[in-house]
């Protein structure tokens, strides 16, 4: 496993830091193979609950009324986020982030509230359509892959990339949950 990330890593960095051209082609295709796993998550969970017999996880209307916030604030998050990227000239996609570190804004609070977004929607998207295993596991389980993916192979990219700065900042901002102050 070790050996898997080092090379991850590697390839990320050289891609990272490789020519722009290279860069802004490898960001869509980045961003439908995230949008895929998204989907096929989602679609997976729906086929698992009716393979297992689920019933909603909570009754329409109120499924809806209780995705409203989900839904709401992930949305936001991500939109915000991907907006942060593009402003600092880069994208949200790992192989072709911004040339600065981006530390201002909602990533003074966390180090990724683009997937925090992403965790809500998809948390949303489980009680509006009543799924009991994308809400109660299809989601942890591709929050806790996708951080694992942070913490293994982004971070320690990102670490190589920006050096000392970029270990001050992981030291004082939380990874995925926000605190309510900053350190």
């Amino acid at each position: 496993m070790k050996r898997f990330c080092e090379k991850a890593i590697d390839l990320l960095h050289r891609t990272a830091t490789g020519p722009e051209r290279t860069r802004k082609r490898l960001a869509p295709a980045a961003a439908g193979f995230f949008a895929f796993l998204v989907l096929l998550t989602i679609t997976l969970s729906f086929f698992m609950d009716r393979f297992f017999g689920f019933s909603e996880c909570i009754a329409q209307p109120y499924g809806a009324a209780a995705s409203l916030p989900f839904l709401v604030c992930g949305l936001w998050l991500w939109l915000w986020s991907v907006g942060r990227f593009l402003k600092a000239k880069g994208s949200p996609m790992p192989v072709n982030p911004p040339p600065v570190l981006v530390t201002d804004g909602l990533y003074a609070y966390s180090r990724n509230p683009m997937m925090t977004g992403v965790f809500l929607m998809m948390t949303g998207i489980g009680l509006l359509f009543g799924s009991v295993f994308l809400t109660f596991i299809g989601m942890p389980l591709f929050a806790s892959l996708s951080i694992a993916g942070f913490k293994w192979i982004e971070e320690p990219e990102r670490e190589r990339r920006f050096g000392k700065a970029y270990v001050e900042y992981r030291n004082r901002t939380p990874m995925i949950i926000p605190r309510l102050h900053r350190k």
